[in-house]
């Protein structure tokens, strides 16, 4: 099984700044990709930022130039540095991974969500 957990989000003024963490845990072989999405209230989920294990980046044009998404050596934390934050930001923001466990089988993980809102 593998867990992903957030951490990072909360209330921020517009304007300022939020660093989002993943970490990822459990029966991990490899991890292919990861990446956050976010859904507003009454909105679908969608895609914010990608980076595969290989370290190519995928960000959403909404955010290209704000946010950023990187991961530590060990490929199994990943961050999301969201700067200029606007009050469209506010969402909960979720982390995903897909990879393999050690007997080679597929993952598809998600976390649990972290909130985000930008107000005044």
């Amino acid at each position: 099984q593998v867990r992903l957990v957030e951490s990072g989000g909360g209330l921020v003024q517009p304007g300022g700044s939020l660093r989002l963490s993943c970490a990822a845990s459990g029966l991990i072989s490899s991890i292919n990709v990861m990446g956050w999405y976010r859904q507003a209230p009454g909105k679908q989920r969608e895609l914010v930022a990608t980076i595969t294990s290989g370290g190519s980046t995928n960000v959403a044009d909404s955010v290209k130039g704000r946010f950023a998404i990187s991961r530590d050596s060990a490929e199994t934390t990943m961050y999301l540095q969201m700067n200029s934050l606007k009050p469209e930001d506010t969402a909960v923001y979720y982390c995903n991974a897909e990879g393999r466990t050690p007997f080679a089988r597929p993952f598809d993980s998600w976390g649990q969500g972290t909130q985000v809102t930008v107000s005044s």
